[in-house]
């Protein structure tokens, strides 16, 4: 014997083999598919598992098992596998892995056969599989999983859709799912890998195998497709390769499964990019729809999506750091163009893309130069460029080199589409002002770019153009050599034809050289001569603009020095000259062209100006002519200092003379009045030694006088007569006469115009020249060389001033301001010698003849500006001219309206008239200035100053003529300004400043303007004594009003122009008296001058007229002065810089300027400016009030909460006051304020850190105390609105104050609303009332409140819900409008929703205070509290849901109002429907009220639609009971005791609804009712059955009826507190003789169904009852009588219904009857013939209905007729029944409308006949009753019905038949 443990292994194998072999015989007994598919569904697993087994031959046998299995299994596609259970053995971690892998093929042939739906159930399993298995294993599982994919459903709730996959909890599964899916989404369609080597190389031959070993280069492997691995290629392909179409299939399924979410986002960006590059439309259209609907969520600049990109996009590209550690067979391949093309504008959008070094260079590489990029993704790849120009960090030297590379090597070789090559050289540009320092080295890149330019065609010359500009700023800084190389490179391609070329050669020249260079200076001159406008507009402006460069280059001037200039240009005209370059113009040659050379010339002017210390840019030639004598020192230092250079040109290398010799050339050949000019000008300034050079040239200079430009020949004059009187000789005699005789000839008006002027100018410097020999008795020697023939003098002077004289009163215009200037200029250097007066031309005749000019109308500005000139220098040079008064008093009355400018010169004219001989006017302006001008000692003084003064004073400054007044102004501020040293003006400035004063109140601007810059001088000019009074003496006048009146005379203007509306006293004083108050407030009333001379903002100053008085330089002094006051003076003159009065606006406005240059002074002060801010917003004045807010919106725009959060408080309250103002512009600049406010302090709170923490603190209170709550709209809405955006914001920092700002916004939602609705609401029906309402609602809950209510909740825990609860209990209570009681509803369910554990202890209070609100008018606001509460039973307490269920119960069954039924229905059925498993809980108490709520009836305006009380407790009783049946068999206790409750209400209508549901407890129950239920419902139904008749009653009845009906049997045993048969009985009887037809008739069925249940017999009892029911009713005719017409009136309505009623008695009445007859001999015998005779009677006389009814009681009176048994005694009576029934069914049977009737009659022949034969009486049937009967039934064989014609045929025979 073997031990018994060698025995246990051999028996147990040779068990297992035994098992194995059953299962063998099974499986080839196996007849059909299905019994196959039973036997492996049942043995597969169990089989597999045997192969851990440790017996060889227990293997082997399973093997051959499984072999045999497999040729079954694989011809029969249909059978299925235990997949299910498979998996389950898969996963088992014990399982051994011989096992688990022959489980997995199963699987693998399995899982395919299997029917979608399953497929997609088992999906989430085969994930769960994958842990941990080996990779082939996983790659086959996701194999099969993928194609599912496209079928499965995801629920709609993203919570739920995640949970379908579970995979969060198994980042590696993902992980492999992933590069998975991407493999997939990759694969092309129809792809083929071929095993074989693609590029067979002579080493390989041997190893081509498809399994072959990989050599070294990989040669050894197929090519995968683009952006795979060979690797990825195979597991994708797997064992059997998806279909083109299944491939698809399975793309469509991943981007469905990317968009349930069932992966994190971040991880499928990539998968839908590539998806979206898909050839199959489907797929790529619904990837592309997936990534938009993403676009806003998915963060680009994600490291992990751009990481994946690149990754993706360059495969593994292998870098040098990093080789030889990645097998072969794993090497991804970049991907396809297509691919890259999706991907590439995604990049576009992130700035970590272009940030990711090197993957970034090594996409714009691939672009620009990959073996298959297209002109679409060369494109997009120099987009990318374009984007890492923009965002890559400027430090990165390598990247920026290798751009830079790339991009020249793509434009060298790049030739295919110039709109590509623009935006690589636009590329070029960003780069280069990203990253200067690669360019400034590299000028032979400018120059290749410059030569591309002149080469390619326009688009991209515009590309090169824009490249270059911006390339410039790179090259800013050259030194030496290259920037030489750049001038060279400039100045060859500064001449090109092209004109972009030029313009950026131009560009060049002006910003790589410091603006003190001169080659490049030439250059720039020349450009600015380009005939194209874009080129020499553009250098002219550089050329001219010299301030701003100096900042740019240290060190370096605005401008070259004039020598250095000039020295440069005459070298390059001197080449020029003798090149092609040269300009010819008529029959001159010049070097430059005219336009060129102009610019030249006038900038070699600036030059010598700007070298000579003057300004270098003058508007006109007579400002330039201001700065002649600074021009002249500079010009004799420059000749002074001349030494002989080594060159041979002798003198002419003399800067001063190269630059005269310019301006000659440009003269003789162009001409150009501004180059006339430069001549003049150079000559006059230094004409002893210059004028020499013009004598050979004098015919030269008479031909300019003759040209027909009048400014020319008015400079040529001047020119002209300097040269002629520097020579020696007669030549002066000479000329004079010559012109003379060339004025008088008319021939040529130019010429003579010429004339005159040099006549003019002549005299003038001859009269100028001997009074200086008169006077200066030490130059002798120049009187000797000055000396002519006196007499010849004084016959030639007379002679010309006589001449000139003649043409004052020419026709022509031309020659008479001709005549006007040349006298002027005579008058101005010497007494006319001509008579004082008489006859013909005097020194009278001229003084009436110019005057009378001025106020003409016909004489044009310059004549009349010319007449005055000539005027006030006629005493100048004549110390006795004898009508200085009359000249004065004449210019003083010659003003008319509106001529303000003139006034200016007429000012200018009386002082220089007023001072006579010692006024400034008598100087050569060419030499000397003003300022340094004075009189000589020896000349008779004709001052006539204090009589000018007085008759100004006295007279003209208080006319009646608001002109005049103007005028006298402004001369007297001339006098104050030119005169200033006078001893008269200063001892008179206390009168003057009463003068200037009383202008001060003038209407017009400048006036006042005038008057105000005139006192600021008097003020200066006085000592300090004066200051003193002249101080007191204005702000006592400002400040008091009170002023000098002006009588009204008859011609006086009252209203003047625009002045019209102004407030009549001290209006125009308005800004001034600001300004006096200003100043008294500083304690420094002397400030007011200061003010008022920065008050300055009248155009007229900006004139040159105005400019002359230089009161800027004044201002600027002023500024200077008040510096101190500043800390004082910025808070107020900030605030009047608002001012709603324009005048003081414009005042205020010009001080500010004038004060505060630098801007950071208002963050310095600040604070004292909020303070000064904030105090006025409540000023009394409303103009302080206005100019407060919107100072105060000025100031706070930009702020940081630093500088606000102390104010902040304060500011919005008093804003809010101010919102409310009495007056409107102040209410609108309050509303502007607030608005900027709201914006800033949103803001404030956008951002981290305590300060947003710090606003939300200040804001929130103030926002929900005061402005919420305000009764002003305006605030309300403002303050709303504030709120709503500050906690979009302000996000968390909002949970502190969320127990304030929830209940507020809450209570906002009603107080926002338009009052109308509620108006509307109260008067509408209630079915429009509930769709407004519920419109109002859902606007309530979009509105932007409830947005911030919901942001607030998400920030919720339960240290703010202490402080929430009980408000929210407040507001549900005493909310009043719709939207706060709505609002409140969903805060609570939000609640419930987000922190259900921290509800908890709060839900009862909530609760309450909903059950109070839930009975609200509005059945919307019902619904959202019974929604709410439906939500928080989940949160509270088990005993507060007891208590509500149980009010609700009371509520149904106490309250009569319909709100509280309806209440309580849409509690019960939200709680069922969203917290199902709290009212399981209580069903008890919840489930009987829903049953009988279910039979509530609608009212009498109500439809039984979905939101009917009854539909809702019918769904919630539906919903949670298990059908109907079982439900009542569940709580059949709960539901009696609720429907007795019902019963024994006191309201009607629940006593019905009580029976109802009594009825359908007993009806749904009845079969299996048995004790002790029976007995509860009947007792219950007998008790409700007492007391008198109510509507709804009849339903106990039926109930009763059903119940005894079905339940006989069981009432048939006795039983406790069970009630018998007849109990019931008694009852029911007792019931029927109630009055009440209708119930009668209830109870009568109910009788009658007991009895007929029970056989009990009460017949006797009943006939009492029913017997004269039948015979009270009226008879009726047989057929349905046509109603008579008036039947139809209204009033026979009740009568119809009555009738109906009688009818439907009677019918109930035969039924009842036929049910109670009893089977008893002695009631029979009793009644027997009475029922026959009453029944045969009816048949005959009444309608079709009531015949039925008698045929089925006669029918049941028949089947219970006694006497039809065998053995019946009485045939006599019988025979009399049988006699009456015949004859009466005659009736019936021959009834020809209804078919009915005659069926029903035939069924009764049919019984009778039946009957009689089987009791054997026929003898009792007399003949005459059978002839009826045959007679009858024989109409009947032409009857429409076949059935009743063979019926009534087998009848007769069967009559005939009988004996």
């Amino acid at each position: 014997m073997l031990p018994q443990e060698a025995v246990c292994p051999v028996m147990l194998k040779m068990k297992v083999i035994h098992q194995l072999e059953r299962v063998f015989l099974r499986l080839g007994h196996a007849e059909t598919d299905e019994q196959l598919q039973d036997i492996i569904s049942k043995f597969l697993p169990p089989v597999l598992l045997k192969l851990s087994s440790v017996q060889e031959g227990v293997r082997k046998k399973v093997m051959e098992l499984l072999v045999h299995l497999n040729k079954r299994i694989k011809s029969r596609p249909k059978i299925q596998l235990p997949v299910e259970t498979l998996l389950v053995q898969y996963q088992d971690p014990a399982a051994a892995s011989f096992v688990t892998n022959f489980t997995i093929i199963y699987i693998k042939m399995g899982y395919p056969r299997l029917e979608v739906g399953k497929q997609c159930e088992l999906a989430p399993t085969l994930l769960t599989a994958m842990e941990g298995k080996p990779q082939p294993q996983q790659d086959c599982l996701m194999h099969l999983l993928i194609p599912t994919l496209y079928y499965m459903k995801y629920p709609t709730d993203s919570l739920k859709s995640a949970s379908l996959f579970n995979l969060t909890e198994r980042p590696k599964t993902v992980q492999l799912l992933q590069e998975f899916m991407l493999d997939v989404l990759l694969m092309p369609y129809g792809f083929v890998l071929n095993e074989s080597p693609t590029r067979p190389a002579p080493s390989s031959s041997h190893g081509g195998s498809a399994e072959g070993t990989v050599s070294a280069g990989g040669q050894g492997l197929p090519q995968p497709p683009p952006g795979m691995s060979v690797y990825a290629a195979k597991r994708v392909i797997g064992e059997s390769q998806w279909s083109a179409e299944q491939l698809e299939q399975c793309k469509l399924g991943i981007v469905k499964f990317i968009e349930a979410r069932q992966v994190p986002e971040v991880e499928t960006v990539v998968h839908l990019v590539v998806a979206s590059s898909d050839t199959r439309h489907s797929v790529a259209t619904a990837a592309d729809l997936e990534l938009k609907s993403k676009q806003s969520i998915i963060d680009w600049n994600n490291p992990v999506i751009i990481n994946k990109m690149y990754k993706v996009y360059l495969g593994d590209v292998p870098l040098k750091t990093k080789t030889g550690n990645m097998k072969q067979e794993l090497k991804h391949e970049p991907v396809s163009t297509r691919v890259k093309l999706k991907i590439l504008p995604h990049l576009l959008r992130s700035r970590l893309a272009a940030e990711c070094f090197p993957a970034n260079i090594q996409v714009v590489y691939d672009g620009l130069f990959g073996t298959n990029t297209n002109n679409k993704l060369l494109s997009l790849t120099l987009q990318f460029v374009h984007h890492i120009c923009m965002v890559c960090p400027d430090t990165n030297k390598p990247l920026g080199l290798m751009l830079l590379n790339g991009l020249t090597k793509l434009i060298n070789e790049y030739k295919e589409d110039p709109k590509l090559l623009c935006v690589a050289y636009s590329a070029v540009g960003k780069l280069s002002s990203r990253m200067p320092q690669l360019f400034t080295k590299d000028i032979a890149l400018v120059q290749q770019f410059f030569e591309s330019m002149c080469k390619e065609e326009a688009d991209v010359r515009l590309a090169i153009q824009e490249a270059l500009s911006m390339m410039v700023a790179a090259y800013a800084n050259l030194q030496g050599a290259q920037l030489n190389l750049m001038e060279a490179l400039v100045a060859a391609y500064i001449a090109k034809p092209e004109v972009q070329v030029r313009q950026v050669a131009m560009k060049f020249a002006s910003t790589v050289f410091a603006p003190d260079h001169v080659p490049s200076r030439y250059l720039l001159l020349l450009a600015a001569g380009d005939p194209r406008e874009e080129v020499s507009g553009e250098a002219q402006r550089a050329l001219r603009c010299f301030a701003t460069k100096s900042s740019e280059k240290e060190g370096s001037k605005p401008m070259p020095s004039f020598p250095d200039m000039v020295a440069y240009v005459q070298d390059k005209a001197a080449q020029r000259i003798k090149t092609p370059a040269k300009y010819i113009v008529g029959t001159a040659t010049i070097p430059f062209n005219p336009s060129a050379f102009g610019e030249i010339v006038l900038y070699l002017r600036m030059c010598l100006a700007y070298s000579a210390g003057a300004t270098p840019m003058s508007a006109c030639l007579a400002d330039m002519q201001d700065d002649a004598p600074a021009i002249g020192r500079y010009i004799h230092a420059l000749l002074s200092s001349d030494q002989q250079p080594m060159g041979s040109k002798g003198a002419e290398a003399n800067p001063v003379h190269v630059y005269m010799d310019l301006l000659q050339q440009l003269l003789s050949a162009v001409g150009g009045i501004p180059v006339m000019y430069c001549l003049l000008e150079v000559v006059s300034v230094y004409p002893e030694k210059l004028a020499s050079r013009f004598v050979d040239k004098i015919d030269w200079i008479k031909s300019l006088m003759n040209t027909n430009k009048e400014d020319m020949r008015e400079l040529a004059a001047q020119l002209y007569a300097l040269v002629i009187c520097t020579m020696t000789g007669n030549e002066l005699q000479l000329a004079v006469r010559n012109l003379i005789k060339i004025s008088k000839d008319n021939h040529s008006p130019e010429t003579q115009h010429g004339a005159i002027l040099a006549l003019g100018y002549m005299v003038g410097r001859y009269m100028s020249r001997k009074k200086l020999v008169t006077s200066s008795a030490s130059a002798q020697n120049k009187g000797q060389q000055l000396k002519l023939p006196s007499l010849e003098d004084d016959q030639l002077v007379p002679m010309a001033t006589k001449t000139i004289g003649t043409f004052l009163d020419s026709s022509s215009a031309l020659l008479a301001v001709a005549a006007c200037t040349a006298l002027g200029e005579i008058a101005r250097n010497g007494s006319l010698l001509i008579p004082a007066e008489g006859k013909g031309f005097t020194k009278l005749s001229v003084v009436e003849n110019l005057l009378a000019r001025i106020p003409s109308g016909k004489e044009s500005t310059k004549m009349k500006e010319r007449s005055i000139q000539t005027l006030g220098y006629l005493p100048v040079g004549d110390a006795d001219f004898p009508h200085q008064k009359k000249l004065l008093q004449g210019l003083m009355d010659s003003v008319e309206a509106k001529q303000v400018e003139l006034q200016f010169t007429v000012g200018e004219a009386i002082s220089s008239a007023a001072v006579g001989t010692s006024s400034g006017a008598a100087r050569d302006p060419w030499t000397c200035t003003e300022e340094q001008y004075s009189p000589p000692q020896n000349v008779k003084n004709n001052d006539v100053v204090p009589w000018v003064l007085n008759a100004i004073l006295s007279k003209y400054v208080c006319s009646q003529n608001p002109h005049v007044r103007q005028a006298a102004c402004i001369w007297l501020l001339s006098l104050v300004k030119k005169l200033s040293q006078h001893k008269e003006i200063t001892c008179h400035l206390k009168e003057i400043q009463v003068a200037f004063i009383a202008i001060l109140s003038d209407p017009d601007d400048l006036s006042q303007d005038v008057a105000s810059k005139g006192l600021g001088l008097v003020y200066e000019m006085g000592g300090e004594a004066d200051q003193q009074t002249l101080v007191s003496t204005l702000v006592e006048t400002l400040m008091t009003g009170k002023r000098a009146k002006r009588a009204v005379s008859q011609d006086t203007e009252v209203f003047q122009g625009e002045s019209l509306g102004k407030t009549p006293d001290g209006h125009g004083l308005t800004t001034y008296k600001e300004l006096c108050s200003l100043a008294s407030d500083l304690n420094q009333p002397d400030l007011v001058y200061k003010f008022m001379n920065l008050a300055n903002h009248h155009a007229m100053w900006n004139s040159r007229k105005g400019a002359a008085f230089g009161f800027h330089m004044i201002a600027a002094k002023a500024g200077e002065q008040l510096a101190p006051f500043l800390p004082k003076l910025v808070p107020r003159l900030y605030r009047y810089q608002f001012d709603p009065n324009l005048s003081i606006r414009q005042a205020m406005t010009s001080i500010w300027d004038a004060l505060v240059t630098d801007k950071t002074l208002v963050d310095k002060y600040l604070k004292e400016i909020l303070q000064d801010v904030i105090s006025n917003l409540t000023s009394n004045t409303w103009r302080v009030r206005e100019s407060s807010c919107l100072a105060l919106n000025d100031l706070i725009r930009g702020r940081q909460a630093d500088d606000l959060i102390e104010h902040l408080r304060e500011i919005w309250e008093t804003l809010f006051r101010v919102l409310d103002d009495i007056k409107e512009s102040v209410r609108k600049a309050a509303d502007l304020t607030l608005k900027t406010l709201s914006k800033v302090c949103t803001r404030m709170c956008e951002s981290t850190g305590s300060a947003a923490q710090r606003t939300v603190a200040v804001m929130l209170p103030t926002l929900l105390e005061k402005g919420i709550v305000s009764n002003v709209a305006e605030v309300r809405s403002l303050s709303i609105q504030t709120l709503v955006k500050i906690s979009k914001t302000a996000g968390a920092r909002l949970k502190p104050h969320a127990a304030r700002l929830i209940p507020a916004l809450l209570e906002a939602l009603s107080t926002l609303e338009p009052q109308v609705l509620n108006y509307l609401s109260l008067r509408a029906t209630e079915q429009e009332k509930s769709a407004m309402d519920a419109a109002r609602l859902s606007a309530a809950k979009s509105s932007p409140m409830m947005e911030t209510v919901n942001m607030c909740l998400q920030h919720l825990d339960v240290s703010v819900l202490g402080d929430l609860v009980p408000r929210l209990c407040e507001l549900l209570k005493s909310g009043v409008g719709l939207g706060t009681k709505g609002g409140c509803a969903s805060v609570i369910v939000s609640l419930t929703v987000q922190c259900p554990q921290d509800l908890g202890p709060y839900s009862g209070k909530l609760m309450s205070a909903l059950l109070n609100g839930v009975h609200d008018r509005s059945s919307v606001v019902q619904k959202q509290y019974a929604f709410a509460l439906g939500h928080l039973v989940r949160t509270a307490k088990d005993s507060s849901v007891e208590k509500l269920l149980l009010k609700l119960n009371n509520w149904y069954l106490e309250k009569e109002e319909p709100v509280y039924k309806s209440s309580c229905a849409l509690t019960l059925h939200a709680i069922s429907h969203y917290s199902p498993d709290v009212l399981k809980g209580h069903a008890g108490v919840a489930l009987p009220l829903a049953f009988l709520g279910m039979h509530q009836a609608p009212g009498p305006d109500e439809e039984k639609g979905e939101s009917h009380d009854a539909t809702l407790f019918g769904e919630v009783w539906q919903e949670n009971v298990p059908g109907s049946f079982g439900g009542i068999r569940l709580y059949m206790t709960e539901l009696i005791a609720i429907t007795q409750t019902a019963l024994q209400s006191q309201s009607w209508k629940v006593k019905a609804q009580g029976a109802a549901a009594m009825a359908t407890v007993a009806r749904e129950q009845t079969g299996s009712l048995v004790a002790p239920h029976l007995g509860m419902v009947l007792t219950a139904l007998l008790q409700g059955l007492s007391g008198r008749t109510w509507a709804g009653k009849e339903e106990l009845l039926k109930a009763i009826g059903s119940v005894v009906a079905k339940c006989s049997a069981e009432l048939q045993k006795p039983c406790q507190g069970q009630p018998s048969v007849s109990e019931v009985l008694q009852v029911v009887l007792k019931e029927c003789r109630k009055d009440n037809l209708v119930y009668k008739i209830a109870a009568l069925r109910c009788a009658g169904d007991v009895l007929h249940a029970s056989q009990e017999d009460y017949f006797s009892t009943m006939a009492e009852i029913l017997f004269p029911l039948i015979k009270k009713s009226c008879p009726e005719s047989g057929g349905a009588s046509p109603r008579s017409l008036e039947d139809d009136n209204d009033d026979d309505a009740a009568g119809r219904k009555e009738k109906e009623l009688q009818t439907e008695a009677l019918l109930c009445a035969f039924d009842t009857l036929g049910k109670c007859w009893p089977r008893n001999t002695q009631t029979q015998a009793r009644f027997q013939m009475e029922v026959c005779t009453l029944m045969c009677n009816k048949l005959k006389l009444s309608t079709w209905k009531v015949q039925l009814a008698v045929l089925q009681s006669m029918k049941a009176y028949f089947q219970g007729l006694l006497l039809l048994e065998k053995g019946s005694e009485d045939v006599d009576v019988l025979s009399r029944i049988f006699t009456e029934t015949c004859a009466a069914l005659t009736y019936p049977l021959e009834n020809k409308s209804y078919s009915s009737v005659r069926t029903e009659a035939l069924s009764l022949v049919d019984v009778i006949v039946k009957r009689t034969g089987e009791s054997e009486q026929w003898d009792c049937v007399s003949v005459k009753s059978r002839e009826q009967l045959q007679r009858s039934l024989s109409t009947l064989q032409s009857d429409s019905r076949p059935d009743l014609r063979d019926k009534a045929q087998e009848l007769r025979r069967h009559i005939q038949s009988q004996p």
